[in-house]
């Protein structure tokens, strides 16, 4: 199985790659076989870097091929004695660890893996737990400045249907006499636990215990969709859909042996995993694990630039807050040599963002696509071909994607013309069948198999997509559809700004009104007139034109740095309330949820009010969409 005798400068090349199937690209039945080759062909090649902290002169852990297959295979065989089944599931909640790559690979080589944010609050946690129905935890032990095992510990009652909870030491990878100290401080694992390291020690190394017959469609993951609030979906993934995938995304990146992926993003997102783990998996690449935070640790960030130079990084994933964040740190004077490209996929990218980052850093910076329910990648521009700044790129091979018109109702109508916007679908071997509960897979499928992502976009003559926003996103304004990306876009092009988040602000009379959140750049300062003004003359669509600019210290985001809208729209919804109701009490608190029966829901407090203000209230509060209590 070659990769690199492919070169991809256009659609024409995708289709010529698609000529031979994909059952006679002799591909791995599972991820565990897809590993063990790499094992077998190169068992001394180093496989996973681990750095701790991101220090100017850390020593990292490294383990071969050889090393890593044997403790991804004494991981199986743990979960194997502990009496996993195929069909159950192994939830881990863990930074990014050599332990966790163990978990994740191990764990589909016994039974099913279910990640997990380890963001999420208890009450998902454990929704996600039963819903897999897992009968393992991997967690971390307690440790200082960790959150986890609390979390855990909070459940644990609730956790009784577990065979076992297994915890990572983050004290082992840590040096003597730091180590022991750390352990003596602790005091021993709480009663019941089981520690990682002890637990693998006496399993074998060079077989599973389990005897497995792997078949492609057996399921080796599940992977929840959504943000850090409600209730998550789980999207599973068989051993065929993520081999297939790494497969696809290796002719897109040509990694080879001598290639160094630095993995920053959260080992629970999708992205990490395929992208920056099971493809370098596939082509006998190294992965350089950066720090059990990656791009959150202020290290990791700050020291990028001279990690890439030490480290022969030749390529990163990152989305745009990243690289938003890493246009403040300079790279001149650091050899760069050996990075080919880095790849921005998970939110739609700025242009001017792109532009900006490239003229400053002289990296080439890819714009892709993809989702949880494709496996991860769906489209990317070309590494060798022509980029479209703020296209998302070619289908990757063996990934369909087409453009198809839906009515109101849900129904396909046809597939759309050139450059005609509608619906992003996909479909391929690298696509889930559905989520695991049926009822989140009502009108998820068009015309049969095409899974309809939500996005809007359009395809060039050549084959190029390009997003055009996502339907829920929209801004509706007076029956008016704006397209949040036109004001992102446009405000990203003022000096000061660092990322700009375009929502809908509710107005009882058209609707929604667009405004846009700002983040400055650190140490600049710009009015609100200004950013106005700016607004104003690159904006040319009248209505997309913001109503209100409003500057927060940091735009949230998701644990993989994804712009979190839902949390701006509530913003948006509670300074609009507030704007409506201040003159009818000398205070108001209010605060604004997402209900999921009714949808929006205010909570508004009167501090000294003046009279019959709930009546006056509730009458201006009668063409909002939401539910609310009034309370003096």
């Amino acid at each position: 199985m070659s990769t690199l005798a492919h070169t991809i400068r256009s659609l024409a090349d995708i289709q010529l790659i698609e000529q031979t199937p994909l059952a006679e690209r002799d591909l791995p039945i599972s991820t565990y076989e897809l590993i063990g080759r790499s094992a077998q062909r190169a068992p001394n090649d180093p496989a996973l870097t681990f750095l701790l902290q991101a220090s100017d002169d850390e020593q990292p852990l490294t383990l071969s091929y050889s090393e890593l297959f044997g403790k991804i295979t004494q991981t199986a065989n743990a979960f194997h004695r502990l009496g996993l089944s195929k069909d159950r599931a192994v939830s881990f909640l863990l930074p990014n660890l050599p332990h966790t790559h163990y978990t994740i690979w191990g764990g589909e080589a016994a039974g099913i893996v279910n990640a997990i944010n380890p963001l999420l609050d208890a009450e998902h946690i454990l929704e996600l737990i039963k819903a897999s129905k897992s009968e393992i935890l991997v967690t971390l032990a307690p440790f200082p400045g960790t959150e986890l095992w609390d979390k855990v510990a909070s459940l644990r009652d609730q956790l009784s249907h577990l065979k076992a909870i297994i915890v990572v030491d983050l004290a082992n990878y840590l040096p003597e006499p730091q180590q022991t100290a750390i352990k003596a401080m602790r005091g021993p694992l709480p009663d019941g636990v089981l520690e990682f390291d002890a637990l693998i020690a006496d399993c074998p190394a060079d077989h599973l215990e389990n005897q497995r017959v792997f078949h492609p469609d057996d399921i080796a993951s599940y992977f929840h969709t959504g943000g850090t609030t409600g209730t998550p979906k789980l999207a599973p993934h068989s051993h065929h859909n993520e081999v297939v995938m790494a497969y696809s995304m290796s002719l897109v990146t040509r990694f080879n042996e001598q290639d160094t992926a630095l993995c920053g993003l959260p080992l629970f997102h999708v992205n990490a995993v395929i992208v920056t783990g099971l493809t370098p998996f596939l082509t006998g690449s190294q992965v350089l694990l950066a720090t059990p935070q990656g791009y959150r640790t202020p290290a990791l960030i700050k020291n990028f630039w001279k990690i890439v130079e030490r480290h022969k990084v030749s390529f990163f994933s990152g989305v745009p807050t990243i690289y938003a964040a890493l246009l403040e740190v300079p790279s001149q004077g650091y050899d760069l040599s050996s990075l080919k490209y880095a790849l921005c996929g998970a939110a739609p990218m700025p242009v001017e963002l792109i532009r900006q980052f490239e003229q400053r850093s002289g990296v080439r910076l890819i714009e892709g696509y993809g989702l949880t329910e494709g496996t991860c990648g769906s489209c990317a521009n070309p590494a060798d071909g022509e980029m479209r700044p703020g296209s998302i790129g070619l289908r990757m091979p063996y990934c369909e994607v087409e453009i198809k018109i839906i009515d109101e109702n849900g129904q396909f109508v046809r597939n759309a013309a050139s450059n005609e916007v509608g619906q992003l679908c996909i479909r391929g071997p690298s696509v889930f069948k559905g989520y695991l509960k049926a009822e989140n897979n009502q009108g998820i499928w068009v015309e049969g198999d095409w899974f309809n992502t939500g996005d809007l976009g359009r395809q060039d003559a050549d084959g190029y997509f390009w997003l055009t926003g996502r339907s829920k996103d929209l801004i509706i304004r007076g029956g008016h559809n704006i397209d949040p990306q036109v004001i992102e876009e446009a405000m990203h092009k003022h000096p000061a700004v660092a990322m700009a988040a375009a929502v809908g602000k509710p107005d009882e009379r058209v609707g929604e009104l667009p405004a846009v959140y700002i983040q400055l750049k650190p140490g600049h300062s710009v009015s609100i007139d200004e950013l106005l003004q700016h607004a104003q003359h690159c904006i040319s669509e009248r209505a997309a034109i913001p109503k209100d600019i409003w500057l927060i210290e940091q735009i949230p985001v998701t644990a993989v740095g994804k712009t979190f809208k839902p949390e701006l729209r509530l913003d948006a919804m509670r300074r609009t309330l507030l704007e409506r109701l201040e003159d009818l009490a000398k205070t108001l608190q209010v605060d604004v949820r997402s209900d999921s029966q009714y949808g929006m829901h205010a909570d508004i407090q009167a501090i000294h009010p003046v009279e019959k203000w709930i009546s006056v209230a509730e009458q201006r509060l009668s063409l909002f969409k939401l539910s609310y209590n009034l309370f003096c």
